[in-house]
């Protein structure tokens, strides 16, 4: 008989290829992930890994049984979907990702909240950006995901996930108080073409969007600082570093130094909220997305 467990690190040492890849999915240690597949090995009577450098490959045994143990944990997760939905409780353990905003200013109340309705549900939160958070959900890392996009630019969500949208999160430009548009009501975001700018890390959503949004408006960006924080960026503008994008959601004090501008052509994200397509039927799923937007419609009318 197969162990289920040592089928999911299997699993997760393909989707991962990596045994420190898979411990890190799994939230186990390295030793643990080698542990299980060397029982694993033991159970099949032949290698299910063979040494590439200084990593590890999937045999062709391997590959084999991780096809077929991918295909028993979508059984074995439809089964939990189908069983939990049965009971019409949200129980169990529910995993979500989700970016620093949202984690600071929609998470906490909405899980207080879900706390509160649903007692014997477990939540486990883990704070990612969104284009790593929604591959988790695909992966079955996680159960869901809290992700954003922009007004002009969409971020494709995988075809193995619905989504429902909780949001429209506004931002403003935050400015230095010295800044020669500190006293302006409403700014236009053609007007910042000789300031540098305080961004995300390339190659992030936000980034790109950012370089993308300033080009269509005939500004070549200047970025001068990566910081993954919006707080550090709002340190960094009051200091007269630069200027920054400056969303509401999760917002906190703002710098006695700082001014933030609105735009007048209102620069909007999305944030929405995502999960397997497999695990609609959950009511753990259910329950998270109705507190969710229960919150999110409170931050609106605030």
């Amino acid at each position: 008989m197969l162990n289920l467990e040592r089928l999911r690190t299997l699993d997760a040492l393909a989707r991962h290829g990596s045994v420190s890849g898979a411990a890190d999915g799994l939230h186990v240690t390295t030793s643990a992930v080698s542990q299980q597949m060397a029982k694993l090995e033991r159970e099949v009577g032949q290698p299910l890994l063979a040494r590439n450098g200084r990593g590890v490959r999937l045999t062709d045994a391997g590959r084999l049984l991780a096809d077929h143990a991918a295909r028993i944990i979508s059984q074995v997760e439809q089964a939990q979907a189908d069983v939990e939905a049965q009971r019409g409780c949200a129980v169990g353990e529910l995993r979500i990702g989700a970016f620093p905003t949202a984690m600071r200013g929609l998470l906490p109340r909405a899980l207080s909240a879900l706390r509160t309705g649903h007692p014997d549900l477990r939540v486990r939160v883990r704070e990612q950006e969104p284009e790593e958070s929604m591959a988790a959900v695909v992966r079955a890392d996680l159960d869901m995901a809290l992700a954003i996009d922009w007004h002009n630019k969409r971020m494709p969500v995988p075809a193995e996930l619905t989504r429902t949208h909780l949001l429209d999160d506004s931002v403003d430009i935050a400015v230095p108080a010295g800044h020669r548009l500190a006293d302006r009501d409403t700014i236009s975001l053609a007007e910042f073409g000789d300031d540098e700018w305080i961004s995300w890390n390339e190659g992030q959503f936000c980034h790109e969007w950012l370089v993308f949004t300033l080009r269509g408006t005939g500004v070549e960006p200047r970025i001068a600082h990566i910081a993954e924080e919006h707080h550090t960026q709002l340190a960094f503008v009051e200091a007269g570093l630069g200027v920054c994008v400056a969303p509401k959601l999760g917002r906190g004090p703002v710098p006695p130094g700082v001014r933030l501008l609105p735009v007048c052509d209102a620069v909007r994200r999305h944030v929405y909220a995502v999960w397997r397509a497999d695990a609609d039927r959950r009511p753990s799923i259910r329950a998270a997305v109705d507190a969710l937007r229960a919150t999110a419609a409170e931050l609106q009318h605030a």
